[in-house]
């Protein structure tokens, strides 16, 4: 293991134990700090994004949006921070408390996690975003970004760097990794002995990477082959604008929907309109075998679309039997993320939310508000895919763990 990544992890590991002794009241004064600073530091942020911007021209449409910081993101970066501020601090919060026969009180107490590290690729919203959940819920953490970033997240991470020390606090609460080797980001899934959590946030190579080699506990997030199946009950006036929205708003995130199933009893009437709408708005389609011979002009799907993350205008379309068939190729090609049905009829609706297997499941509503900002958390670190300890956007609580708390009066086991 190199001395880099050793002081690193140690430094972590000591700023952990400071971070997780610091009042709500100090936490949110720093976080307010930090959106100030962001705020003042705009112009010096984007001219960093600028620069990751111009070297990196090999990037789809979609990533490079990914990669992109305006005045927009900016403002909303620093919100989050605000927005962080304002919401309830977990930590030190007690559950499941009571008293046993022999008087014994036990409850649960919310902790922080310690160490949290970060790997993700080209968003550099995300170095604001787990700085702002790692530190509220008193942990420190370390951020690995990827290279397209670089100039980008150092510039954000140094805000944050700067507002603690002005704060008398300690600055490895938050440390950014500078070498983005993929030898780095393998080293640094190996640091168990510092670290407490490690959060892939990216694609599906990355998830992989991540999974097959780190020896420090994974919660999976962010591969989306999301789908939308859309019933033959659906209403078409909600269904194209909701499928419109899911694909098109923003294609390189991992809630943007990636797969269209159609019951075939409309299939001519709704992808007749949808398929336009879809084109005008410049995404490929990749049809099976019966979407290609109603719609020649559409390119055929492979075996490997239905499993693909596009992140990208390009969407795969397959028209189904039924419910039960829509429910069956979900469960089969589905990365667990999100998955909606349009749809009138009520009971499908509930066999749906209750049959498929995913973080979020929607009735008649756009994949695209898996989010915890939607969902009304705050900020998120990500869309955790795996069913422990985490599911769905993951916010404050899902950054904490818990320990037991008992107060006892001189019991001694028998």
């Amino acid at each position: 293991m190199s001395d880099y990544l050793e002081n690193i992890g140690n430094a972590a590991k000591t700023a952990s134990a400071a971070a997780a002794k610091l009042t709500s009241e100090q936490k949110n004064d720093v976080l307010l700090k930090c959106a100030e600073g962001i705020s003042r530091s705009a112009k010096d942020i984007l001219s960093a994004n600028n620069e990751d911007m111009e070297r990196e021209t090999e990037l789809t449409e979609a990533l490079r949006d990914r990669l992109k910081l305006t005045d927009e993101r900016i403002i909303s970066m620093a919100s989050g921070l605000r927005q962080l501020a304002g919401l309830p601090d977990p930590i030190g919060q007690m559950q499941n408390v009571k008293t046993l026969p022999n008087g014994l009180i036990v409850g649960q107490k919310r902790v922080p996690m310690g160490v949290i590290a970060i790997i993700y690729e080209a968003r550099p919203n995300v170095t604001a975003d787990a700085f702002g959940l790692c530190f509220k819920t008193g942990s420190s953490v370390i951020l690995r970004g990827g290279k397209e970033a670089r100039k980008s997240n150092s510039a954000i991470a140094r805000v944050f760097s700067d507002a603690l020390k002005s704060e008398g606090l300690n600055a490895d609460i938050v440390q950014l990794i500078e070498d983005t080797s993929r030898e780095t980001a393998i080293e640094l899934m190996k640091l168990n002995r510092y670290i407490d959590l490690l959060i892939p946030r990216g694609g599906a190579g990355l998830i992989k990477s991540v999974v097959e080699n780190s020896t420090i506990p994974v919660i999976e997030t962010g591969v989306g082959n999301c789908h939308i199946f859309v019933d033959k009950s659906a209403d078409f006036s909600k269904a194209v604008p909701i499928i419109i929205n899911a694909k098109v708003q923003r294609p390189g995130v991992c809630n943007a929907v990636e797969k269209l199933l159609v019951h075939e009893a409309i299939a001519v009437d709704f992808l007749s309109l949808v398929i336009e709408e879809l084109k005008n708005n410049g995404v490929q389609i990749r049809g099976d075998k019966r979407v290609i011979s109603l719609f020649p002009d559409c390119a055929p799907a492979t075996d490997k679309d239905w499993d693909t993350e596009y992140m990208d205008l390009i969407i795969g379309i397959k028209i189904v039997a039924d419910l039960d068939e829509a429910i069956s190729h979900i469960s089969e090609h589905s990365s667990h993320h999100s998955e909606a049905i349009l749809t009138e009829n009520y009971s499908n609706a509930q066999r749906f939310l209750n049959e498929v297997d995913s973080a979020a499941v929607y009735v008649n509503a756009s994949t695209r508000f898996t989010d915890g900002g939607e969902f009304g958390f705050g900020a998120e670190i990500g869309i955790s895919t795996q069913k422990l300890h985490a599911r769905g956007p993951m916010g404050l609580t899902e950054l904490t763990t818990t320990k037991y708390i008992i107060y006892g009066n001189g019991q001694i086991r028998k």
